[in-house]
């Protein structure tokens, strides 16, 4: 039965080779061959579970465990042996392994992969049969059953895929911006090999998402909601949460079971949890005062994939970040708005202290040191000299050009 499955496999995605032009076909295909490869996983599954399986017989479970790791032992002694190949096998894992040539070239590596799947299936018995699939040149093998390379399928394919197993670029518990940044910079790994301009890609998209420049759409969460008798009293689940809200609001607009429910996170007061800063998209775009938790996004969800990444060839890329300028946004609401009838939390407490003085205020500079400005410049006042003339845009310091900065600026 599992050797007609199999073979039913194999001749289904060999058809899909020939129809890749057709996308209408090619998904029919892909799906049918995935069907058979879930009934022959569920085979084995059914069989090896002797309390809860449909048809329990170990026995089969236990020989093709056995046989499959003795049978991927052997072919790994047969790769590492054979010196003429001058391959190392790097990874090997239940019907699969990777192996490493080190300064082949592409050709090179399609004709020795060949003669190691011919030399493999020589050495076991009918049907088990290594079919020789892929180069990938460059690869990044991350761990077990993560790992993305520049494919090749044929020897005669110029331009490569970008093909990726495991990692956030083909996952969907992230944002799409953590799919898009790691991508790029993978892809510019593999192209240009040059760190440098990897970190300068970083840091621009950590400065558009810290100046709050980037598009929301990329920062959006996305989970699934099971119903509101699948959680557990007091779970903190962030798509229970924004249904809550959503039910408090009305009660007609709670999701379907199953559906995405999108969410993002803002800035909130220092030691708030995490669930309390969970908001639905469209209350940021109308709430002026609610951000973009841009320290949560670059630091929790976009480095430290990268790092998973880059720490295999030594480069810290939380260094980059670290390098960064940090911003300090005042609040982006006009001052009649602030001045009137504070409706949220952060408008109690955001506040800043002016630079010339050091008191607290909402504005920047203070109302005191505004007004003080008018009759005489702040120059004279210790301290703050170039701070003062750089906040307000000019300076009456003697010697400097009118309408320019002050080239005390220099000194901030």
């Amino acid at each position: 039965m599992l050797e007609e499955i199999l073979k039913t496999r194999i001749m289904v995605k060999q058809s899909m080779k020939a129809y890749k032009h057709d996308k209408a076909i090619t998904r029919m295909l892909e799906a049918r061959q995935l069907g058979l490869k879930f009934i022959a996983n569920f085979t084995f599954g059914y069989t090896a579970a002797n309390f809860s399986g449909r048809m329990p017989c170990t026995e089969v479970g236990d020989s093709i465990v056995h046989k499959a790791r003795e049978t991927l032992e052997r072919a790994i002694k047969l790769v590492n042996d054979t010196k003429k190949w001058g391959a190392h096998v790097v990874y090997g894992d239940t019907d699969s392994m990777f192996v490493l040539l080190k300064g082949a070239t592409k050709e090179q590596s399609f004709k020795i992969g060949q003669e190691i799947a011919e030399a493999v299936t020589a050495t076991n018995p009918k049907p088990v049969k290594l079919k020789f699939e892929k180069v990938y040149l460059p690869c990044v093998l991350q761990t077990k059953k993560r790992y993305v390379g520049y494919m090749y399928e044929t020897l005669d394919q110029k331009d490569p895929v970008f093909d990726a197993k495991g990692i956030e670029t083909v996952r969907r518990d992230s944002c799409p911006a953590v799919s898009k940044i790691l991508e790029c910079s993978i892809k510019l790994l593999f192209e240009t090999r040059d760190i440098s301009q990897i970190k300068q890609y970083v840091q621009n998209q950590c400065m558009k998402l810290l100046e709050g420049k980037a598009s929301m759409q990329d920062f959006i969460f996305a989970k699934e909601y099971r119903g509101s008798s699948a959680y557990r009293p007091g779970s903190c689940v962030p798509a229970l949460e924004i249904t809550r809200r959503m039910l408090a609001y009305d009660r007609r607009s709670e999701p379907r079971v199953g559906e995405r429910v999108p969410y993002v996170i803002v800035y909130g007061m220092p030691g708030l949890p995490l669930i309390q800063l969970v908001r639905r998209p469209t209350e940021v775009l109308q709430d002026p005062n609610l951000r973009l938790n841009a320290t949560y996004y670059i630091t929790k969800q976009i480095l430290p994939p990268l790092a998973r990444v880059f720490s295999l060839i030594g480069i810290d890329v939380f260094s980059w970040y670290r390098e960064l300028p940090r911003i300090q946004k005042a609040a982006s609401t006009a001052r009649s708005e602030l001045e009137g009838r504070k409706g949220t939390i952060s408008q109690y407490f955001t506040t800043l202290h002016c630079p010339v003085c050091d008191e607290l205020t909402q504005y920047g500079i203070c109302n005191k040191c505004r007004r003080s400005h008018s009759s005489r410049c702040l120059i004279t006042q210790p301290l703050c000299k170039s701070i003062c003339c750089i906040l307000l845009g000019r300076c009456t310091f003697p010697g400097s050009v009118p309408g320019q900065d002050s080239v005390l600026s220099n000194l901030v």
